[in-house]
């Protein structure tokens, strides 16, 4: 068997019955797979070698009744050593512990435990006190367990303590965040509804201006109408009457009057009296005169076209 873990020689052949014997063997090393292929070997002796630590997975070991570690050099054991459950005898004589691991309280089966010369924590070697005969290391086993399950249980209502102090944190912490969000949320309401109140504000005021504005501006409309409306528009300038028109006007009364006289004469009795008898022949020379005019445009007309 090799200082490396054994795998030179056959743990077989060191088993007798249920006992395998690995003492004096100079381990630096626990061959821990080849112990577990051996569920039958329940009593291990792995004193007197050069055993610094466990390893972790030396606790799979559970179907281990009876453990001989003295005479090495180990300075701690596993963090889960109270894995081992069905222990009942356990002997750590002559190492360098100091403390024990929590999970020992968990030993429930343990009957007899050997823990001399160690530099153990002056507390846990007055509970282990002496191992020198069956007895003694009896009350050390129980003393043992009962101090550990004390300890296991102070640091599992620490653990509680410290788990009820975060939570309370975190309540606190989330109360905390809640009235900040809740502020927050009143923040923005608040500023929301000044936003709004704002704008209402500046709507009203448009729409006063807007109003002020139309009034103003019927108002210029109804001044502007009013002169137009009182004051009569300029008339255009009168032109004096022209010479020419005077004479238009007086040919126009003349011929007017001859013709009241010609009709006179002509369809009253007045046809009779001298004037209107002279006026009568003179109207009937112009007719004549005027068709012979005419008969002889007539004829200038006609010769003109042969």
């Amino acid at each position: 068997m090799s200082r490396a873990g054994g795998k030179g020689l056959s743990l077989k052949d060191k088993l007798d019955g249920n006992e395998l014997d690995l003492s004096l063997c100079d381990l630096n090393e626990v061959p821990v797979r080849e112990l577990a292929a051996l569920p039958k070997a329940t009593i291990l002796d792995l004193s007197c070698n050069n055993l610094i630590s466990l390893p972790s997975d030396f606790c799979s070991l559970m179907h281990l009744v009876k453990l001989d570690l003295s005479k090495n050099r180990l300075q701690q054991l596993p963090l889960d050593f109270g894995r081992l459950v069905n222990l009942q005898h356990l002997d750590l004589l002559n190492n360098r512990l100091v403390t024990l691991p929590v999970s020992f309280a968990q030993l429930k089966n343990l009957k007899w435990l050997d823990l001399k010369d160690n530099p153990l924590d002056p507390v846990l070697a007055k509970v282990a006190g002496d191992c020198l005969d069956e007895k003694q290391c009896k009350q050390a086993a129980v003393k043992v367990l009962q101090h550990m399950k004390a300890i296991q249980s102070e640091q599992d209502r620490q653990r509680q303590r410290k788990l009820q102090a975060e939570r309370e944190m975190e309540k606190k912490r989330e109360a905390e965040q809640r009235a900040k969000e809740a502020q927050e949320r009143e923040l923005r309401k608040r500023e929301k509804a000044e936003e709004k109140e704002r704008r209402r504000r500046e709507y009203d005021a448009q729409k006063a201006a807007k109003q002020e504005m139309e009034k103003k501006t019927k108002k210029e409309t109804v001044h502007t109408r009013k002169p137009a409306s009182s004051s009569r528009p300029p008339q255009p300038p009168r032109h004096k009457p022209s010479w020419s028109r005077s004479v238009l006007r007086v040919l126009l009364f003349v011929l007017f009057c001859i013709l009241c006289t010609l009709a006179a004469c002509k369809l009253t009795e007045l046809q009779r009296q001298p004037l209107c008898v002279s006026v009568n022949t003179l109207y009937e020379d112009v007719v004549a005169a005027l068709q012979n005019h005419k008969t002889l445009q007539n004829m200038l007309q006609h010769n003109s076209q042969q």
